[in-house]
């Protein structure tokens, strides 16, 4: 299997390319930062990337896949938290840096994927299950992967020879941990925040590498699924 992935360096989609990579799958990434470790395999092919920069992220994704037909998985994974407080305190600065990143950045990414590999099988959106509680204090990250399923919806209407899915992956120990457990949040004003944080170091949040094993097995189950959906791991 050929696998795709964006923001590789660590978190989830470090976890889901080391362990798609100890199944003898493999990996193409991009990320802002050279994985170390998963540059020692022998089946990992990276290149250096910031979504952020649009033109230069196809250039990129079109060099490093240069010579393949078909990919069997892409994961759109790259993505950032931004500041947890109430929208009046949401600078549209700090919103459209959110938006850009999880949302705006993923067009040209599919677009070059599906310009550049002439068969793709499925392609999976890394969302959340902060697209629809819509809990206080999480903003633009929240209306950032509402716009990201949508557009996934919209694609996987225009695509119907691929299968597109926004995927919420539960709680998972990234760095968005690290953020929330600074102790610069006010963490009894926003009650989901300080849930995820009671969740770290429980069986409730795996890390990266645990989650590599639990979401890989749910993503190769997605096509149980309408073409499209939004999936979240713990309704599945």
């Amino acid at each position: 299997m050929k696998v795709f992935i964006t923001g590789v360096s660590s978190g989830i989609g470090w976890g889901l390319a080391k362990r798609y990579l100890s199944e003898g799958h493999e990996v193409f990434g991009i990320s802002r930062r050279i994985p170390e470790d998963l540059n020692q395999e022998k089946n990992f092919h990276h290149a250096i990337c910031d979504i952020e920069n649009l033109p230069e992220s196809s250039k990129v994704i079109q060099g490093l896949l240069n010579g393949n037909e078909t990919l069997d998985l892409c994961i759109l994974n790259a993505g950032i938290l931004g500041p947890i407080s109430d929208m009046k305190d949401q600078s549209i600065e700090n919103l459209k840096k959110v938006m850009e990143i999880n949302v705006w950045a993923n067009k040209p990414i599919i677009d070059t994927l599906i310009q550049t590999i002439p068969k793709i099988e499925k392609i999976v959106a890394i969302s959340s299950g902060a697209a629809v509680n819509g809990n206080k204090g999480w903003g633009g990250y929240s209306i950032s992967k509402t716009a990201l399923n949508m557009m996934i919806k919209l694609y996987a209407a225009e695509n119907d020879q691929i299968n597109f899915y926004a995927f919420a992956p539960g709680l998972v120990d990234t760095a968005m941990q690290d953020y929330l457990c600074s102790g610069s949040l006010d963490t009894a004003s926003f009650p989901s925040a300080q849930k995820l944080i009671e969740a770290r170091n429980t069986p409730n949040m795996p890390s990266p590498l645990e989650a590599g094993k639990i979401l890989s097995k749910a993503i190769a189950k997605l096509h149980e699924y309408p073409s499209g959906s939004f999936v979240d791991v713990r309704k599945m």
